[in-house]
């Protein structure tokens, strides 16, 4: 009948009309086969009698209809005139008979609320509505169900249910009534982690007793986590001194026995079975569930189901140092791709990336951050007998490298067998960087801008996948690809040193400089001083330095040329007379220069044609990274393209390039992308990682260790200052920097040049003599200390400093 008060617990029409979330979810499980104490429902057809008693929908109206969720006060209020209301109605004679019939033949039974508005997939409404155990007697139970319908209008369930845009006129509620288990003991699971959600593994929580004392934070209980493979992967015990259980009147607290309060609730094997019983509901459902359970005469009983509604999404792991026993770094790379790299980042860097040696990688992804493997180009300089000039080399782009490097486990000729190949292909690319690379500086920028123009002009997947084919995909496997060797030319990684000999770190680092006006790392501010002075326009500013910024490989990073305020901005925070400390430090330049042609003169002019040389690279170098950067962003644009294009806008960047290749011809789709952006949203919130990391490590639980004395660092370049800490992490941190401040950051690139005449000294936890903030300090003159570790997490804004760039040390004053 459609107005039935009662049904069985397996009825099929205990639906969420008639027998509200909690009946359809029981009486769907009990339907199934899973074990459930007997039982039957009070269904909302019995509340609905009930309430057309007395005028209680009137006065429920008459209070709720004009009240705000926000009027604490006034729903306190209603809350308790609507309790005294149900307290003093009388249950309709045809109601009462049918619940007494039900109940007769039972003891003991738990009375439940079951509101229509309640265990649905969306939201749950756990703890909203009223639950009584160990009720006995026919008047008992008829005043617990009273109860349990007076509790569908309490101060939280009204203002949970207005703050989900519930309407009061469309709720109803019914009740459960089960025989009362008398557990020896209960608890809740959930068939996914509900702190990580992930869904391949099953959490139980264990009490001895009734599940009161757990629900009600009486108890810590017990944890046990199981691989839903079928294995026992922890197993956390805890001392448990309060237990409920079934008392003359309801339920009662009492100690747990001694002898079981540090014991296991569940063994290993009742673990087991509980997941697998968990594991049969969420197939049931489809979709993880958090379960309630009890133990009674060594069998488990379900006593509720719901979905998880508050699931955290599930993330990728991104953490290559599991790989294997290696020494990795993330110095002078950390400035090129300073924060944790999108998917598609990430896919377009390994495009460029050496391959692997022998499976073992040479460059990685820890924690959403770039990595380069030291262990595997270390053990192919060893192979090749070439380990000093490799650790040279190493240590003047990467900085020290105090640690030993792991060996990798091949004996020298597996490595150089495993080698070869790679070698081989090293030296392609270098002949192809010195033929093409002329030609390519010249003509990469009106390519880009082209190719810029015809991806906006793509109307369709089809299209645009097309122009891939035949240009874009060319543009990173040959142009960018040469590029990226001349960006990683060293030019002075010999010379350094050897000029060091001979004359000292000073000096040494003032004949490294030079390059001057040609160096690309200075242009954005040599053209910010000529845009101010008018001898450059906007456009040609643009042109020149749009492509260039703090993040600038970061696909999903807009370019600055994107902003139309940039250039504005730019200008009107310029401050600094950038050719005066170009003139001021050719002139310490030239004497340094006499100075060593005194000390050496039969060695000055075998070092002019070595310096000569050098500084050519070094500005090849740096033209060669500006276009690379370039490239990318037409990488960027393609991308951005083919979001519109497919509708899925910036998921896209939660891809790897070839699965949006797929997604454009029609055979990909985007259902990687939640665990991938829950990752990279996790990964960003982390502060940033040590430049130095041996075999595994866990980002999640790092933290920089603190040191004792003055900050050490590398030189960067020479001079000692006094001056105030501005301790900054992003560039628009940095605008707050004032002329004569010390600029502390993590690690400087290009996107920070214009900062630089401001300050009177730069300090970086990140970098080496090659590293960006290096070399622009050295030609400008100012002094500079970097790969200190941990100077933005031991110096404060406000800190007053002394910077010995030559001796690289930073003490606090």
């Amino acid at each position: 009948m459609s107005d039935a008060f009662i049904l069985r617990l397996d009825d099929s029409k205990a639906e969420l009309p008639t027998a509200g979330g909690k009946g359809a979810s029981l009486a769907r499980l009990a339907a199934a086969g899973v074990p459930v104490p007997s039982g039957f429902h009070i269904t909302t057809a019995a509340y609905r009698a009930f309430l057309a008693t007395g005028g209680l929908s009137a006065q429920i109206t008459s209070l709720l209809g004009k009240l705000s969720p926000d009027d604490t006060v006034g729903t306190e209020q209603a809350a308790a005139s609507i309790a005294a209301a149900f307290a003093d109605a009388q249950v309709p004679p045809e109601v009462v008979s049918s619940i007494w019939e039900a109940y007769s033949g039972r003891g003991a039974v738990a009375v439940r609320s079951s509101a229509t508005a309640e265990d649905l997939p969306e939201m749950s409404f756990a703890g909203q509505h009223d639950t009584f155990l160990g009720i006995t007697g026919p008047d008992a139970v008829l005043d617990a169900v009273k109860r349990c319908w007076a509790s569908l209008w309490t101060a939280r369930a009204i203002v949970y249910r207005a703050r989900n845009k519930i309407s009061y006129e469309d709720i109803a509620i019914a009740v459960v009534v089960q025989d009362l288990v008398p557990a020896a003991a209960a608890g809740v699971m959930f068939t996914a982690d509900p702190m990580t959600g992930d869904r391949d593994r099953v959490v139980i929580n264990a009490a001895w007793g009734l599940g009161e004392s757990l629900v009600s934070g009486q108890v810590t209980p017990d944890g046990f986590t199981v691989a839903k493979s079928g294995a026992l992967i922890s197993a956390d015990v805890h001392t448990k001194t309060v237990m409920t259980v079934p008392a003359a009147e309801g339920t009662a607290e009492k100690p747990v026995p001694e002898e079981l309060r540090d014991e296991p609730v569940l063994t290993e094997a009742e673990a087991l079975e509980l997941a697998q019983l968990g594991i049969r509901i969420e197939k049931l459902y489809g979709t993880p569930v958090d379960v309630e359970w009890a133990a009674h005469d060594g069998r488990f009983v379900i006593l509720q189901a719901r979905p998880i509604t508050t699931l955290p999404v599930p993330r990728e792991v991104w953490n290559d140092s599991l790989l294997g026993d290696y020494l990795w770094t993330s110095g002078n790379v950390s400035e090129a791709v300073p924060s944790v790299m999108t998917p598609v980042t990430w896919s377009v860097i390994q495009e460029l990336a050496m391959p692997p040696i022998a499976g073992h990688p040479t460059s990685g992804n820890i924690g959403g951050r770039f990595y380069l493997n030291l262990s595997t180009s270390m053990a192919v300089g060893r192979a090749f007998g070439m380990e000093k000039a490799v650790r040279q080399a190493n240590e003047q782009t990467f900085g020290r490298i105090d640690v030993a490097v792991p060996p990798l486990p091949l004996s020298r000729f597996a490595l150089i067998r495993a080698a070869l190949p790679v070698v081989r292909l090293f030296i392609r690319q270098g002949r192809a960087y010195r033929k093409n690379l002329r030609s390519l500086l010249s003509s990469t920028p009106s390519r880009c801008a082209e190719l810029t123009r015809r991806i906006s002009a793509c109307t369709t997947p089809a299209a645009l996948l097309a122009l891939w084919k035949s240009d874009v995909d060319d543009l990173l496997h040959v142009v960018c690809q040469t590029l990226d060797v001349g960006a990683r030319q060293l030019g002075a990684a010999k010379l350094g040193p050897y000029l060091t000999s001979l004359v000292g770190e000073g000096d040494a680092a003032l004949l490294l400089t030079g390059s001057g006006a040609s160096l690309a790392s200075l242009g954005p501010v040599l053209g910010l001083a000529q845009l101010r002075d008018g001898s450059l326009s906007v456009a040609e500013y643009a042109q020149a330095w749009g492509h260039r910024g703090p993040d600038e490989y970061e696909l999903s990073a807009p370019r600055p040329a994107e902003d139309p305020e940039w250039i504005s901005r730019q200008r009107d925070a310029f401050a600094g007379a950038p050719e005066e400390l170009l003139a001021a430090q050719a002139s310490a330049r030239a004497l340094a220069w006499e100075r060593l042609v005194a000390a050496h003169p039969d060695k000055a002019p075998k070092i002019r044609k070595q310096l000569d040389k050098a500084l050519s690279v070094a500005q090849a170098r740096e033209r060669s990274r500006s276009e690379m950067v370039r490239t990318f962003g037409v990488f960027r644009a393609f991308v951005v393209k083919a979001g519109s294009l497919t509708g899925h806008g910036s998921d896209l960047f939660f891809l790897t390039l070839s699965e949006i290749l797929s997604v454009l011809d029609g055979s990909g789709s985007v259902v990687q992308v939640p665990v991938r952006r829950a990752a990279y949203e996790h990964y960003k919130s982390l502060p940033p990682y040590p430049t130095l990391i041996r075999g595994a490590f866990d980002p999640e639980t790092w933290q920089q260790p603190a040191s004792v004395g003055g900050i050490k660092g590398f030189p960067g370049a020479a001079g000692v200052v006094e001056g105030v800490v501005r301790v900054v992490s992003t560039v628009e941190e940095a605008e707050a920097l004032r002329t004569g401040e010390v600029l502390v950051t993590t690690a400087t690139n290009i996107g920070w040049t214009p900062l630089f005449p401001r300050a009177a000294a730069v300090v970086t936890d990140v970098g080496a003599p090659l590293s960006h903030a290096a070399i622009v300090a050295r030609e400008l003159g100012i002094p500079a200390v970097v790969g200190c570790g941990n100077a933005t997490s031991r110096l404060s804004t406000g800190d007053r400093v002394r910077v010995d760039g030559a001796l690289g040390v930073v003490t606090v004053l």
